[in-house]
């Protein structure tokens, strides 16, 4: 876990008076967001749900640069369910629309800052036009090391579980062999490390199917804020929560081991 340090944005840091030394504010590594709200937002805005999917697209960078700002290296944003399949079609055509733009012309944004990008989910279901297109991203950005960023698209932890299942028992491994490192290898997450917090916007303390291998010992937090109203204060705020827990691990506070 990395403390903050002279590059991490100041507005984290407590005021203070006199000489006394302000307190250490621990940044998670790898933040994971369940994006939600965006079509209560629109609804509350006088909107169409495909306006407030698109107000929560437009949403992913300027979060995403914050996050980099004040030290968090990885982001895992949760962008589409294996349940959403089950919306209204028009809807699901819109979110479709959006993905081709994000993996598209947004990929060069991201890549400039050096983000690196990875698609986090099933990938039988997508149109062949956005698998070609995260191809090429992943492939561009994969030499990026500022700032780690993945899309959990068309992703359902349980059927990430299942699938991870079905490749080992493919492989013909011995039962004996199978543990937790080689359930993980075969995760689509494999390689990227467990989110430390996961953070879900618009009020709802559900973990929805979302992250739940990784999410063991993940520190959750619900902000108010619908996604496409959760800015740089709303950051502030989760990694002050996140930096006033005491991750135990399953040990006592006291112990060393």
């Amino acid at each position: 876990m990395s403390s903050v340090n002279s590059e991490v944005d100041s507005t984290l840091r407590p005021s203070m008076s006199g000489n006394e030394s302000p307190p250490e504010i621990r940044v998670p590594h790898h933040v994971a967001i369940i994006m939600d709200g965006n079509a209560r937002w629109a609804e509350k805005n006088g909107l169409t749900v495909s306006q407030g999917h698109r107000a929560g697209y437009d949403n992913i960078e300027p979060v995403t640069r914050a996050l980099a700002k004040r030290g968090v290296k990885e982001a895992t944003l949760f962008a589409f369910s294996t349940e959403n399949w089950d919306r209204p079609s028009e809807e699901v055509e819109a979110i479709m629309e959006l993905a081709k733009e994000a993996v598209g012309a947004g990929v060069k944004r991201f890549h400039t800052q050096g983000v690196k990008l990875r698609h986090v989910g099933y990938e039988k279901r997508l149109p062949a036009e956005i698998i070609a297109n995260i191809k090429k991203a992943e492939e561009l950005t994969s030499e990026n090391n500022r700032f780690a960023l993945n899309f959990a698209f068309d992703y359902g932890g349980r059927h990430e579980i299942v699938n991870a299942i079905r490749q080992i028992v493919s492989e013909g491994v011995c039962p004996d062999e199978i543990d937790e490192g080689l359930v993980a290898g075969h995760l689509f997450t494999s390689g990227i490390p467990d989110p430390d917090m996961i953070i879900r916007t618009g009020g709802e303390y559900r973990i929805s199917n979302f992250m739940i291998w990784q999410s063991a010992y993940s520190e959750f937090y619900s902000s108010p804020q619908m996604w496409p109203d959760f800015g740089e204060h709303e950051v502030d705020e989760a990694i002050r929560a996140y930096s006033h827990r005491q991750r135990r691990f399953g040990r006592r506070p006291d112990s060393r081991s």
